[in-house]
């Protein structure tokens, strides 16, 4: 098969290529978060997207493999680089995943029966309308509402954040476990709310994929909570602080959410710096 230039609108993508020409030779499975690795990554698991709806991808799905650039350090600073901590690469979507998985290997089966995720590409996808059928499909398959908690990874313009669903399968009337949203945010600045919009609009429809017996006006009233988390210190670090949120939402999650004790361990002190570093470590070093 000849190959044809992505960007030439009158040829088709060869989505049966393991590289392209822009992906200076890494293979595509490293880059799931941009649009034409994300098709094929779909593609490799059998998922069919429409041709037609290849563009909807360039809005949505910006690749994490290359950062922005930055200034190369003086000599000066060189000399003493041992004093600050390396900076590393923002995850892209194909590692955020191999760490998530690693992780969750890593907790006693008896700790998670109460937990589970879905995967980091889903809300991304949901967000087209062309895809957005698939995705609620398969969260379906995913039998979320028997879980007291979701981890709804969120990558969206080039920042990582983390929603956990809470006693969805629970009655909207509960006091005891109450269902409700949480929005973990590494980048406060960034403005976590301007993500509800969309948040409102995929709850709403996972319950009515689900048949669920709940109206449209209760299930608007679910709150989204956003707690007052420890913050990224550079713009590298988004979703390393979505794992370690998950890794201690794990270990300190309550039997039963209520929202009279929000935010429980969520605050601003949460964590040290040098725990987030530790957890780092550990990642790349089992994440290889």
């Amino acid at each position: 098969m000849v190959k044809k230039k992505p960007n030439d609108e009158n040829n088709p993508v060869d989505l049966t290529s393991p590289l392209h020409p822009e992906s200076n030779g890494v293979p595509m499975s490293d880059h799931r978060s941009c649009w034409l690795h994300t098709i094929a990554h779909l593609h490799a698991r059998k998922m069919k997207i429409k041709p037609e709806n290849l563009n909807s991808f360039q809005l949505n799905s910006p690749c994490f493999i290359h950062t922005f650039p930055h200034r190369e350090r003086s000599k000066r600073r060189v000399r003493h680089k041992s004093a600050v901590p390396k900076l590393k690469k923002k995850l892209n979507s194909a590692t955020f995943d191999r760490y998530l998985e690693n992780l969750w290997r890593s907790f006693p089966k008896e700790k998670i029966t109460s937990f589970s995720y879905i995967d980091s590409l889903w809300f991304s996808l949901y967000t087209n309308a062309s895809s957005r059928t698939k995705v609620l499909d398969w969260i379906k398959r995913s039998h979320i509402f028997s879980k007291k908690y979701v981890f709804v990874p969120i990558v969206l313009w080039s920042h990582w954040s983390l929603l956990i669903f809470c006693h969805f399968g629970e009655s909207l009337q509960s006091k005891r476990r109450t269902p409700c949203m949480l929005l973990l945010d590494s980048l406060e600045m960034a403005g976590p709310k301007r993500l509800e919009p969309d948040i409102r609009k995929f709850v709403l429809d996972i319950y009515k994929a689900e048949g669920r017996p709940e109206t449209k006006k209760m299930i608007s009233r679910i709150p989204l909570l956003v707690p007052k988390v420890p913050q990224q210190r550079d713009d590298e670090e988004c979703g390393r602080f979505v794992l370690y949120y998950i890794n201690l939402f794990v270990e300190g999650a309550p039997e039963n959410f209520s929202t009279e004790n929000f935010p429980y361990f969520m605050k601003k002190d949460w964590f040290s710096e040098e725990g987030l570093e530790r957890f780092c470590e550990r990642l790349d070093s089992t994440g290889k």
